[in-house]
């Protein structure tokens, strides 16, 4: 646990920690910076646990943790990898940061190797290998040995993994091999031979699609490759459009190669299905191939909840709404801990409206909204006030329930310790799972009649 000194507003995080791709036994760093009224005391969490300060992990006053070395696998099989949480507490209350998950760096095998091609003169060759990897792998081509010069037109090279041939030579001939490198190291595909064969064709050809686009599912700002690949005599003119009529547009767009469309930053309004047409020149003659692109965003806040000031008694409203797609998932957090209705405690609208009803001093606390979908996740904080006027009574304490029969039950509590002298008499709330049932009581018990076995009750007590 580090102690760390600021100022600003009563807790809430000025930065909170990212997504890493960690290098195995090398050092790394998680950064966490909360503003706040002090003194503020900050911890980490490691997959839900508190981390406990050793030789490998180190708790900076500025709230940062270093990771001395890196390990996937220790000797105790427990592993570096994981999610981790920054937790701040003042005062006012706890709050807890967004997850950041921690991954090893790693380089599989090829998962799709290169094949062996024959293309005919002036036609198209095209090679292909995938491989998975943190970060994800750049993939580079060689042949015979030796890098491709991509910066002949008629090479095409796709962040995919693709290599394509336009308008294929007789010195294009030889042994391909595709060349995968990330952090993790280096990875060399096998070899796939290019045979060129016959003479260049001046019989008509139908045009013809040997490669559409596929399926996408990408999250904003990430950069789309549709490939498009045909072939005919004469060559035909790749043309792309959207199924439902909407205009493509231009702002980052770009046709690489002879035909693949790549969409750079791409948004929520660029999902779509996507039609590649190969045209025969000065016809209607056409074949066309179709591939689906979905665009998801993070969670992201509209309304982020404020923090307010309600008098003992009254209600606590606070709202949160969060826009993403697909659409996210609120969860509300009371001190760090996952807040449960019951019976003052409501939530509405799709969990965007968290209400306090009959608002006593145990409410007071820092109320998060987390926001959360398969893009990512945000969070925000609000801190609940709870006023009390001179004069006005105490609260009720020791409410305690007992049982008198299967039917009934008592409540008692005890009389507050200040300002008792206006007090005529008190409301008690019972509520089992729909409903609720209201009762004025002078004293200080209740005998309550008509209870159903085998139900849970709450009960709250206003005065």
């Amino acid at each position: 646990m580090r102690l760390g000194m600021t100022c600003g507003g009563e807790l809430s995080f000025t930065l909170e920690p990212s997504d890493i791709i960690a290098v195995q036994e090398q050092p790394l760093m998680l950064h966490c910076q909360v503003e706040g009224i002090p003194p503020i005391t900050t911890q980490w969490r490691h997959n839900g646990a508190l981390i406990v300060e050793d030789q490998n992990y180190v708790m900076f006053v500025n709230g940062s943790l270093l990771i001395g070395h890196f390990q996937k696998t220790k000797s105790d099989y427990s592993s570096d990898e994981g999610d981790y949480e920054c937790i701040a507490q003042n005062f006012f209350g706890l709050v807890l940061s967004r997850k950041a998950r921690v991954q090893a760096a790693t380089m599989a095998d090829f998962h799709v190797q290169p094949r062996s091609v024959r293309a005919e003169l002036g036609g198209v060759g095209r090679f292909q290998c995938q491989i998975h990897g943190l970060p994800e792998p750049v993939i580079s081509w060689e042949r015979d040995g030796r890098p491709v010069d991509t910066s002949d037109d008629r090479f095409t090279l796709l962040p995919t993994g693709v290599l394509q041939i336009t308008g294929v030579r007789p010195e294009d001939s030889g042994m391909y091999c595709c060349v995968a490198h990330n952090s993790a190291g280096v990875k060399h595909s096998a070899g796939a031979q290019l045979t060129v064969s016959g003479s260049q064709s001046s019989v008509y050809k139908e045009p013809m699609i040997l490669v559409g686009p596929e399926n996408l599912t990408l999250t904003v700002h990430q950069t789309a490759i549709l490939e498009c690949v045909a072939t005919g005599y004469p060559r035909p003119i790749v043309s792309w459009s959207r199924l439902d009529g909407r205009p493509i547009g231009v702002e980052g767009i770009q046709v690489l190669g002879t035909g693949n469309l790549m969409i750079s930053d791409v948004r929520v309004q660029h999902s779509g299905v996507y039609v590649c047409a190969a045209n025969k020149p000065g016809t209607r003659v056409r074949r066309t191939a179709q591939g689906r692109l979905v665009v998801q965003a993070p969670a992201e806040f509209v309304q982020p909840p404020q923090s307010i000031a309600r008098p003992v008694g009254t209600t606590a409203i606070f709202t949160c709404l969060a826009q993403g797609e697909p659409v996210p998932q609120i969860t509300w957090l009371k001190n760090g801990q996952i807040l449960e209705p019951d019976g003052h405690v409501k939530l509405r609208n799709n969990n965007s409206t968290l209400a306090i009803y009959g608002v006593t001093q145990d409410d007071e606390a820092i109320y998060q909204c987390i926001a959360e979908n398969s893009a990512g996740s945000t969070q925000a904080s609000a801190r609940l006030t709870v006023l009390w006027a001179d004069g006005l009574p105490g609260v009720p304490t020791g409410v305690r329930a007992e049982v008198l029969s299967p039917t009934s039950i008592q409540v008692s509590w005890n009389e507050p310790t200040q300002n008792t002298q206006d007090i005529i008499g008190y409301v008690l709330h019972i509520r089992k799972t729909a409903g609720r049932k209201t009762a004025y009581e002078p004293k200080h018990t209740h005998k309550h009649p008509r209870i159903k076995s085998n139900l849970i009750y709450s009960a709250f007590l206003q005065h």
